[in-house]
């Protein structure tokens, strides 16, 4: 039973260290990580009602091994929603069978059992904790609930900070304000991909917790961490950024605590290191994933305690640093293979932002090319303004591996490779390993024209067109559909048809 496998010293220690946490993300983080390992869950979710109007429920918190938003928003939209309207407990065996929702709702989700019950106080309810099963799962028993009811009684006295429940429900800012204060940022594009992307990142300005980018090499991430830090309340202080992959282990807690004066051999006087030139400010740890196994418990003690202590010092120092952490392998499957701390992951997966590569944001490919194509121009006094067409659609079809890095190199390398006398870039400016792969592009591109039929290329534009006025009106179908001057019935045929989804909230 489930009292013999989770011992009470487990709910007691639980307690403890609630008791001991000051940062609300910090709470939200270990109530659902707990409750996951407790009951052996694929994913835990908190979902909490807006405090002010008691209508919006937002999912804030989601912990897991398990990660398919199209899952979790179901069951948040569904059963969470059940759960607060009727405001008890809730225990499905098997989902996709379960007689309380329309027959097929859950059919396409991979969830199979779920367990949620209402964050309740003082008789007034403010959330949900909802825990999920990719598998009908045994833990599931009669009293599972009880314990779960128990746990979120310890919990909630914790969770009912309502000026930081209003932070998640803050109102968006308008696409058109975003696009223009984060290009003023040096973050360019305008693809639905681009905005929800953006709009992570504003949240992330207006809470002062940890970061953590996830996106392959070449996407930008540190010009995001640069851009959260801009729009935060640290960005007076200083903005220090390390590459760890670029410091020899053996440097490199010098280089993060600095040293004392002979606490080595060319150590000739004492230095500040980078944890202390960033107080106050934005730490921003890129490559984290490279950071030494032994570096990595030193950090962990960094983040509980908020103290360093410089090599060949016996004295520690407090500091008060906002840490932003990258990196190009996605740090979960680095746990899973024991190649990374799974304490240090959780004390870092406090707010994650998925930064897309080039490749899933067609949309911004000549918005980007545009933009270095003027500022290398400008940089080496040319009077190039355009690229010629044919290339423009070689550039937006192409693959960039490298990402914006590589867009951005081939940029540079064409404007400098274009006569001074010339205001349009050619493909007769292209070198020649890429003017092979011009050859390509173009059989390729007459072979779609020929083969391509007209049902495609219109469901193409339908569902471009329906993503980016989703998108422009924060999801809401039926001023979509107004502005597309058709009914919200046809809105929600056509998501369907075309397998278009609201992003889920993190």
């Amino acid at each position: 039973m489930l009292q013999q496998n989770i011992q009470n010293d487990d709910i007691i220690e639980f307690a403890k260290i609630l008791g001991q946490q000051t940062d609300f993300q910090d709470v939200l983080r270990l109530v659902a990580h707990q409750s996951a390992q407790f009951l052996k869950a694929d994913v835990a979710l908190i979902l909490m009602l807006n405090p002010d109007t008691r209508e919006t429920v937002k999912t804030i918190i989601k912990d897991g091994k398990y990660s398919d938003q199209k899952d979790y928003l179901d069951i948040h939209i569904h059963v969470g929603g059940w759960i607060i309207k009727n405001n008890k407990p809730f225990l499905s065996h098997h989902i996709q069978k379960d007689d309380r929702f329309v027959k097929g709702l859950f059919n396409k989700i991979s969830i199979k059992s779920v367990v949620g019950v209402p964050l309740i106080v003082e008789g007034i309810i403010i959330g949900a904790l909802i825990l999920l099963y990719r598998e009908p799962s045994n833990i599931i028993e009669s009293d599972c609930i009880q314990f779960l009811e128990n746990l979120a009684a310890i919990s909630v006295p914790f969770l009912r900070n309502a000026q930081k429940i209003r932070q998640f429900f803050a109102t968006a800012v308008p696409e058109a304000t975003l696009l223009l204060k984060y290009k003023n940022a040096g973050l360019y594009g305008k693809s639905p991909t681009f905005v929800a992307l953006l709009h992570a990142i504003e949240a992330a300005t207006r809470c002062d917790v940890r970061v953590i980018l996830d996106g392959k090499t070449g996407t930008g991430k540190e010009l995001i961490a640069r851009a959260i830090h801009k729009f935060s309340p640290r960005a007076d202080c200083p903005f220090i950024a390390i590459d760890c992959g670029a410091i020899p282990a053996n440097l490199l807690e010098s280089e993060l605590f600095g040293y004392k004066r002979g606490a080595f051999t060319g150590a000739q006087k004492d230095r500040q290191g980078m944890f202390l030139e960033a107080n106050g400010g934005t730490f921003f740890m890129d490559e984290i994933n490279n950071l030494p196994f032994e570096m990595q418990s030193k950090l962990l003690r960094v983040l509980e305690d908020g103290i360093i202590r410089p090599v060949g010092s016996d004295k520690t120092v407090k500091t008060d640093v906002r840490i932003i952490a990258a990196s190009s392998v996605p740090l979960k499957s680095l746990v899973e293979e024991h190649l990374f701390r799974e304490d240090l992951f959780f004390r870092l997966h406090v707010f994650p932002i998925y930064v897309p590569d080039l490749n899933g944001r067609q949309e911004d490919i000549a918005p980007l090319a545009n933009h270095f194509l003027h500022h290398y121009a400008k940089q080496q006094n040319k009077d190039v303004r355009n690229f010629q067409e044919e290339l423009i659609d070689f550039i937006k079809q192409r693959h960039w591996k490298g990402n914006i890095r590589e867009l951005e190199n081939f940029v540079e390398r064409l404007v400098t490779l274009t006569a001074n006398t010339h205001s349009v870039i050619g493909v007769e400016s292209l070198p020649e390993d890429l003017k092979k792969e011009l050859i390509q592009f173009r059989q390729k591109w007459k072979s779609k024209y020929l083969t391509e039929s007209l049902k495609t290329s219109v469901e193409e534009y339908e569902s471009q067109l329906l993503k980016r006025t989703l998108m422009s009106c924060q999801w809401n179908q039926s001023e979509a559909a107004r502005r597309l001057k058709t009914s919200e019935k046809n809105i929600r045929y056509k998501m369907k048809k075309l397998n278009i989804q609201k992003p889920a909230a993190e």
